[in-house]
């Protein structure tokens, strides 16, 4: 198509008829026209024209493929039923015509087709795919012949993905998918007869191949003519060219559960795959990764999807434990992963699913599974711990980032597997490992790797961190052999800290032996290169042990307090840190508290101070933010409350002050001064309402004595510079002290600076604070006027958080005057903005969350709302120019009709909010097949 001449006028499309010249004038202006309204002139024309009846007279003219499809598919019901055989006749002979390409078309006309057939089968075609077969039986010409093989497979590889990607009535969908499964005749014999060709050429049967893939979603059965079928897919496997074609091939077959009825088939199965062992082994030898990565996930396949059915087969028990074993193979298969292999992550699910189906079975019959089975487990443990094994350090040092962060992820899945594995061995897997840890430490004469050492704690690690190993015997000897460990790098030391904090809760019972490993946490601790695994083990050992740590109380904060001045670790372990201690400080005696709290926190406050007094910059910033977060941290675990509960009385306990509030009536002018400087910046806002907020979660009622100034703190924030940080703060101290007498005063005078802020912020009609939500009301017509305002905002969170407003007021209607007033005179507008957002306009995401507030409006105020959508509705193009009068009116038939089931009546908006945007063929709305 060339170009026209840009200096000739477009033509005015609105007025011309649908006809091939139209059309093809049309494309031209889309695509060549420099006029922009030109080109929107054009592709309105073009939609308007491929939904219309006529659309049937210029597609075949055309040669749109696409055209034809999109055109079956949704305007089906505007094909006259006399069209149908000629439509078919058509597709079928441009199908002949571009079977030798280009592939692009031949594939689109096969969907094409295929769509047809869907919509005719089985009463107006009851034998399509039969009769695909028969026209495209290979002619005598060898390279004609070739090429409809090709689109014969091709059409009826499209067929059954587009019978599993339609959208059907389930009622059809069943219908269909029997009249599929009953087409399978025709399909089996032609793929064994092309698979079993001597001379076929690869392409032929990769495309066999492909097909069958595709078919055996619609649940063909697996036996008879099927299962030789199955075994020409092994044959294969030979066959370098088709060997990753068959094996997926393979794996959709045989992964389909509804095999499961066929269990003949599947035992006959099991040899074909155990043929395969000599293969995989040679594979595993040679470094072949990608053939032995194929065969593993074959015996996966067979083994993990259907092993209750082969398990139940008492008879050929030993074929079964033969497959077991030919996956425990793939599991330790030679290499380190990632980096050598990529086969033995496949298997790990296996393990739970076979031990899963062991212990489902009646206690008699899982004696006699377990005597079968435990052996191979325990030698499972053998091998997981082999391949969690680090490489030397020279060649871990050769890897990328990428392969460590997956090595990592693999032994957090070997782990998972080993508390798997504890559901059949028990305690007797932890004996193992403790007889072998003993072992490898107490042999002077020949060192152990560090390598082995460090993967027995690994196993150790897994079990006790989701098992509970309190009563377990080997634990005391495990404590008492972990000092003996000589750690010489950063793997083991870590293993040897996460070990610990995975026995934590053990140490809370056993607090004698905290001696025994609380040094080795707080040499860890002064490490950076162990941050993360001594942060968090002695986090652990804070919050769980705190009651027992009296004796070691000095000792710990005096080395937290060194590592934190000297910046050893990075701020997200800080925090950790400063949690832990806050659990430390609450066990500690009441007398004790306020000065360990002082001496912890003054350098971090003299330094807090110095920044506070500097020209605000970058670094002075992040410090600031470091500082506050550390405080906020440590306020949220520091709960003394426990303490006050055990006493015996209660008056020394409430004549005492809070430490966490003496601290903050220390430093609030301190922060006051942080925020003279800093008000607008809201992530220097957010940390210093970050401190409060955390102390008022933990405190509760314990924080009155700093309502009063904090409330005016907040009223000063958010006046001054609305942030949704100070909203947040505002509606905790909202929940914990409106209620209390002697506080009702201070926050009340919040709500209203907050209100009248916010409204103001409307009044000025600006829209750049998505992050500002109404919480609160007290001019309920000016709150509404905003709230209609919010919905029409472009962030989802602002939307959202109107609706819950909406949601709330309209629940009250009844009981608070006011508001019951404000939505009879405005009530009108709300709907109307909320069906001009379903109609058009918002997310479709946000539809459901207006369907709330249209739901809550039809069980509080049904009349009211019968009202507002005839009124809305009657309006000629509103909310879109997509729906008509009688669609509209059914509309609000079905959704005043509905007010008991929400999700019913979701469903309702959704499927209108896409009939308004002319998203056709995907609801209830539309024609179905």
């Amino acid at each position: 198509m060339e170009p026209p001449d840009s200096s000739v006028q477009s033509p005015d499309l609105g007025s011309l008829e649908l006809t091939v010249e139209n059309v093809e004038t049309a494309l031209q202006q889309l695509y060549y026209d420099p006029d922009m309204e030109h080109k929107n002139v054009a592709q309105k024309w073009l939609t308007q024209a491929q939904t219309s009846r006529q659309a049937w007279q210029f597609c075949w003219p055309l040669l749109s493929p696409d055209k034809v499809r999109s055109t079956i598919s949704r305007h089906w019901a505007d094909l006259p039923t006399d069209q149908h055989q000629t439509l078919r006749m058509q597709l079928l002979s441009h199908i002949s015509h571009f079977s030798s390409g280009p592939k692009m078309v031949l594939t689109r006309l096969c969907v094409a087709l295929a769509s047809l057939a869907l919509h005719t089968m089985p009463q107006a075609w009851p034998q399509a795919v039969a009769d695909m077969v028969r026209v495209y039986q290979p002619e005598k010409e060898e390279v004609s012949a070739h090429a409809h093989c090709l689109a014969l497979l091709e059409l009826l590889t499209v067929l059954p993905e587009e019978f599993q990607s339609c959208r059907l009535p389930q009622a059809r969908r069943a219908q269909l998918r029997e009249a599929l499964a009953g087409e399978w005749t025709a399909v089996c014999p032609l793929l064994r007869q092309l698979l079993q060709r001597q001379e076929g050429n690869s392409q032929v049967k990769e495309r066999a191949l492909r097909c069958l893939s595709s078919w055996v979603g619609l649940d063909v059965p697996l036996h008879g003519e099927s299962g030789g079928l199955l075994q020409d897919c092994f044959a294969a496997l030979s066959d370098p060219e088709l060997f990753d074609t068959a094996v997926e091939t393979i794996v959709s077959s045989i992964s389909q559960p509804d095999c499961q009825r066929y269990t003949d088939a599947l035992v006959n199965l099991m040899p074909l795959v155990l043929g395969l062992h000599d293969q995989l082994k040679a594979a595993a030898r040679d470094g072949d990764m990608e053939t032995s990565h194929g065969i593993c996930r074959i015996a996966v396949a067979l083994g993990e999807t259907h092993s209750r059915t082969l398990l139940e087969q008492v008879e050929h028990w030993q074929g079964y434990l033969a497959l077991v074993n030919m996956i425990l193979f793939c599991t330790g298969i030679p290499g380190h992963y990632p980096v050598n292999e990529t086969t033995s992550s496949l298997t790990l699910t296996f393990w739970y699913t076979l031990q899963d189906d062991i212990l489902s079975f009646e206690e008699d019959k899982q004696v006699v599974y377990l005597q079968v089975y435990r052996p191979v487990y325990f030698q499972l443990v053998d091998v997981l711990l082999h391949k969690a094994h680090f490489p030397s350090e020279q060649d871990y040092t050769s890897w990328s980032s990428d392969d460590k962060e997956q090595f990592r992820i693999y032994r957090v899945d070997i782990s998972d597997t080993l508390m798997y594995v504890y559901e059949i061995l028990g305690a007797e897997l932890l004996s193992n490992l403790y007889d072998r840890l003993g072992r490898l430490l107490m042999d002077t004469e020949r060192p152990a790797a560090w390598q082995d050492t460090e993967a027995l704690l690994f196993g150790f690690q897994a079990i006790a961190e989701t098992i509970d190993v309190n009563y377990s015997d080997v634990i005391p000897g495990l404590i008492g052999l972990i000092p003996r460990i000589s750690i010489s790098n950063i793997q083991l030391a870590d293993t040897v800290m996460y070990t610990i904090g995975s026995l934590a809760e053990w140490l809370a019972d056993h607090p004698v032996m905290l001696g025994s490993v609380l040094p080795m946490v707080l040499q860890g601790l002064v490490k950076a290169e162990l941050s993360v695994s001594s942060v968090s083990t002695l986090k652990r050992i804070c919050r769980e042990c705190r009651h027992d740590l009296g004796p070691y109380a000095h000792d710990i904060m005096t080395v937290s307090q060194g590592v934190l001045v000297k910046d050893i670790h990075k701020s997200s372990q800080c925090m950790w840190l400063m949690q832990g201690l806050g659990f430390l400080l609450s066990a500690l005696p009441m007398e004790e508290i306020l000065g360990s709290l002082t001496t912890l926190i003054t350098p971090h406050i003299q330094r807090l101070d110095t920044m506070a007094h500097q020209e605000p910059s970058p670094t002075a910033k992040l410090s600031i933010i470091h500082i506050l977060g550390m405080l906020s941290s440590l306020f949220t675990t520091l709960d003394i409350s426990r303490q006050d509960e055990g006493s015996e009385g209660t008056t020394t306990a409430q004549a005492r002050p809070n430490p966490v509030v003496v601290v903050l009536q220390q430093v609030f002018t301190l922060i006051q001064t942080i925020l003279s400087k800093w008000l607008s910046d809201s992530e220097v806002v957010e940390a210093v309402c970050g401190v409060f907020e955390r102390s008022v979660k933990t405190l509760l009622n314990d924080f009155a004595p700093m309502v009063q100034q904090l409330s005016e703190m907040l009223g000063q924030i958010y006046s001054a510079f609305p942030q949704a940080s100070a909203l947040d703060l505002t509606r905790q101290m909202v929940h914990i002290f409106a209620d209390e007498k002697d506080h009702f005063s201070p926050i009340q005078a919040l709500i209203e600076l907050v209100t009248s802020t916010t409204l103001s912020i409307f009044q000025q009609g600006k829209r750049k604070r998505p992050d500002l939500y109404l919480s609160h009301h007290q001019d309920v017509k000016a709150l509404f006027y905003c709230g209609v305002l919010s919905l029409k905002f472009p962030e989802t969170p602002t939307a959202k958080s109107a609706c819950m407003f909406f949601m709330e007021l309209v629940c009250h209607c009844g009981d608070i005057p006011p508001i019951g007033q404000v939505l009879q005179r405005d009530g009108k507008l709300l709907v109307r903005t909320i069906l001009e957002m379903v109609g058009s306009q918002s997310l479709c995401c946000l539809t459901e969350h207006f369907s709330e507030v249209l739901f809550c409006l039809n069980r509080h105020c049904p009349a009211l709302l019968s009202q507002w959508l005839k009124e809305g509705l009657h309006v000629p193009g509103f909310p879109s120019a997509q729906v008509s009068m009688e669609q509209k009116d059914t509309f609000s038939q079905q959704l005043l009709g509905e007010q008991t089931n929400k999700q019913r009546f979701k469903e309702i908006v959704k499927e209108f909010s896409l009939l308004c945007r002319g998203l056709q063929g995907t609801t209830g709305y539309s024609a179905d097949y």
